[in-house]
Order: structure tokens, then sequence, then C-alpha cells
């Protein structure tokens, strides 16, 4: 009996000791951004803690600069099967609902990636915009914020005085609409024509990216001004995955991708900061005015924002979003 015993316990024993099958998950995935830029370094980052925390049972295949389908279209390619996930941005997918405008680029509503990625993760907006995003078959995993984006003028840029009649590129929606109330003149126009439109005087600035961007664009060599920090563009973008395929992932698959997109989504913050404020030295070096806005002026570009909001509000998700964004705002202290 007590050999019997041995036996058993030993075969138990051999049996834990044996390791459960593996699950695995592969992941295609588009990003707009190229490997060489700050976002595709740390996109990488991002692919290589994933596969090492899940020890190999994670796989991610990255395809960079929008080089299966073209940026607008990488949302619905997640949708539908040709790819996973989708690393672009929800201000992409505004033609399909405006509600994407505020889980896009929100205009206005936070000064640094920190507020905004607050409204998102302590604010209620995630709850909010998974409302949004499975309406569509996708779920949000995160956001990675890069930060406020600067101008690039001609004159200096330092009240909201100075916006009157002040022509500058623009990207086309609410952004022309907030600053035509300032007084501005926006001139929608393809990035690609900044330069020459810069050089011929044609326009007196360009909305374009964030100091470091700006800068290693060439763009502070035809002017000699900038906003830094910047105020009024702030980009978000997400990743977002097939629902069904997001759904039947293991769960500790699913906490492994959400803790590396936070991870993520405090690297781009950080390298960012660290990039503009490097910039920022080199550019005052170089004789590039650099022009902070008043708290003031802040002020009434953010409420100039916060009252055109609900102009794009036009469906029952865009306006639960303006009103999510609008009680965390409230609730901060940030507006009235």
């Amino acid at each position: 009996m007590q050999f019997k015993s041995i036996i058993s316990s030993v075969a138990i024993t051999a049996l834990m000791a044996i390791p459960a099958a593996a699950q695995s998950t592969h992941l295609r995935i588009q990003t707009h951004y190229g490997p060489e830029t700050i976002s595709g370094k740390n996109a990488a980052q991002f692919i290589d803690d994933v596969q090492v925390m899940s020890n190999g049972e994670i796989t991610i295949e990255m395809f960079y600069s929008s080089s299966v389908v073209a940026s607008v279209e990488t949302f619905d390619a997640a949708a539908n099967g040709i790819l996973e996930c989708d690393m672009t941005g929800g201000a992409y997918q505004t033609g399909k609902n405006p509600a994407f405008q505020f889980v896009g680029d929100i205009m206005g509503g936070y000064d640094t990636p920190y507020q905004q990625l607050g409204w998102l993760y302590k604010g209620g907006g995630y709850d909010a915009a998974q409302k949004l995003y499975n309406e569509y078959g996708m779920q949000l995993v995160g956001w990675w914020v890069v930060g406020q984006e600067s101008f690039a003028s001609s004159k200096p840029i330092e009240n909201v005085a100075d916006f009157k009649d002040w022509k500058f590129r623009s990207p086309p929606g609410m952004e022309t609409k907030i600053f035509e109330k300032l007084g501005a003149k926006p001139v929608v126009m393809d990035f690609t024509e900044i330069f020459t439109a810069l050089e011929s005087g044609i326009i007196d600035g360009a909305d374009a990216s964030i100091l470091a961007n700006n800068k290693g664009m060439g763009l502070y060599d035809i002017v000699k001004h900038a906003t830094y920090p910047g105020f009024h563009s702030m980009p978000s973008d997400h990743l977002a995955c097939n629902k069904d395929v997001w759904d039947n992932m293991p769960e500790h698959h699913r906490r492994i991708i959400d803790t590396a997109m936070q991870k993520l989504a405090l690297q781009q913050a950080l390298t960012a900061e660290f990039e503009n404020n490097k910039a920022a030295a080199e550019l005052r070096a170089a004789g590039v005015q650099l022009h902070d806005l008043n708290p003031e002026s802040r002020a009434a570009f953010r409420a100039a924002a916060v009252s055109t909001w609900p102009e794009f509000a036009t469906t029952d998700e865009a306006k639960a979003l303006v009103a999510s964004h609008t009680d965390y705002l409230k609730s901060q202290g940030w507006i009235d």
C-alpha cells in the first residue's frame, strides 16, 4: 500500500509539472507613423513589451506608414478582418460619425497629455468612448498622446489679439471654426503645400505638428516664430481592435496589451516633452522666438473651443462625449 501511495504521489507531481498548452494570439496592426519617427519607435517598444511580457504567446506584425491600406481606411480594415487592430486615430473617422472628433482631437480642452489621459482613465471617458467604438465592431484599448502641437509663424503669436487677420494653414473641420471666432483667417490646404505657401507669403503661419517635428521638417528655416508650449491641438492616437478578436483573447493577453498600452501612453508623452524641450533650446540658440500664450489668452481659446463643440455634436454619440468632456473639465475647475 505504501508503494502504491508513493507511485500515485509521484504521478500527480509529474502531471502538475507539465505546463498547460500555451495560448497564442497573433495581431496584425497598422499605424500611420514611420518606424523612424518618435511615435514609430515608441510603437516598436510597445510590440517588444507585449511579446516579452507574454513570453511569446502574443505576436504582433506591425505595418508602418499605412502600408496595407490608407490611414483613413485602417479602422474599417480592422473591423472587417483585413487587420486585427488599428493604431492610427479616431479623427480619421469623423466622416463615419462626428463623435470621433471628440476622441481624436478635442481642440482646446486640455493643456497636457496627462490631463487628456485623466479624462480617459479617471473621468469616465473610457466607458463613454467605448460605446462609440463598440457600435462599429471595435474595442478601444487605449490612447497615446504626443502632446500639444506648435504653430510656425512669420509674426509673433503672444496673445489672443494676435489672431486677428492671421492667415494660417489649418486642417478642415472644427479648428477652422474656432479660430474664425477669434478673428483668424484659417486656410485649408494639403500638408504638402505648407512650405511653398509660407515661402511665398500666401499664409502667415501653419498648423503642422509638435515643435520637434516642425523643426525637423525645416519650417523654422522659413519663419522665425513658434508657439511653445502649444495650446490649440493635441491629437490622440488610439489602439482599437476588432471586438470579436479582442473578446476571444485570453484574459491575461488582454491585460498584458492594456498594461503595455498604458506604458506606451506615458513614454509617448515623456519622449515628446524631452524632444520638444531639446528642440526649443536649439531653436532659441538659432534666433527663433518662442511664444507662450498668457493664461487669459489660453482661457479665451478654451472658451471659443468649448462653445464650438456643440456645433459639431450632431449625433447622440457626439453629444454624449461632449457632455462627458464638459463634466470632467468642470470637475477639475478648468471651466465654469
